[in-house]
């Protein structure tokens, strides 16, 4: 949820939300192990629960140093 919220605030976001039981191979790609899971940049980084928007953030900035400049 927190992720949408992001994605309607900026253009440099987007998010989709998945059941996870509708779409068993879909979550197990991404390892899902509880729920809600944010996958960051197609499994970048992760962050399982709720958690505050900070630390959201803070695993966002990781996934994106683990991203090759162009």
């Amino acid at each position: 949820m927190l992720a949408h919220q992001m994605a309607l605030e900026s253009a440099w976001v987007q998010a989709e939300m998945v059941e996870a039981m509708e779409f068993p191979e879909l979550s197990e790609r991404h390892g899902v192990s509880g729920v809600p899971q944010t996958t960051i940049n197609d499994g970048a980084g992760a962050v399982v629960g709720a958690v505050p928007e900070d630390y959201l953030v803070e695993e966002i900035r990781r996934a994106l140093e683990q991203v090759p400049v162009k």
